[in-house]
């Protein structure tokens, strides 16, 4: 699987990205929303090693990582949960180095199109954690709506939190 943008090339992860996933999915302050924050490397081979074979197969999780044009070095990974056949959930993930410079707007972009356009997809969601802002900001940008959000519904990290739910119809993408 490869996808590209003007700036990004969005491909399957391999052990190969295994010390760039794990050099920013470690980062605990930078990933405080995230549930993946690997310890030691041999957790983020478990990680890629866990990667289905087949993109868009229902009840999977799919990896796909990040890389600047010209650059094999991964910047960020985006997960896809195939739900079933009409349904996707997404998660972002970017090195801290890398936010706030449109990179994960562009890479869902191309995705979506591909989800909705190629694949055919009904719906994509998002869960959210309502502290994080530039996640919430994000998914508005990308046309996504606001369509609930539950009260203390996830047991994370210790802890009962908050969880906002974003999605997007095939229909309302552009």
């Amino acid at each position: 699987m490869k996808l590209e943008t003007n700036r990004l090339i969005i491909r399957s992860i391999d052990l190969n990205d295994a010390p760039e996933l794990f050099a920013y999915r470690s980062d605990s302050e930078a990933n405080k929303y995230q549930s993946f924050i690997p310890v030691v490397i041999k957790e983020v081979e478990q990680f890629i090693e866990r990667n289905p074979r087949e993109f868009n197969k229902s009840d999977t999780w799919f990896q796909l990582g990040m890389c600047k044009k010209g650059e094999h070095k991964l910047i960020g990974d985006i997960g896809i949960h195939f739900i079933d056949n009409e349904q996707i959930e997404i998660g972002i993930t970017l090195s801290k180095e890398e936010q706030r410079k449109g990179f994960a707007k562009e890479a869902l972009t191309v995705l979506f199109d591909l989800l909705f356009k190629e694949l055919n997809k009904h719906r994509i969601t998002a869960s959210i954690d309502p502290a994080n802002l530039g996640s919430l900001k994000l998914m508005e940008t990308l046309g996504m709506r606001k369509e609930a959000h539950h009260k203390e519904s996830l047991f994370f990290k210790g802890a009962w939190v908050d969880d906002i739910i974003f999605a997007l119809l095939k229909k309302e993408w552009k």
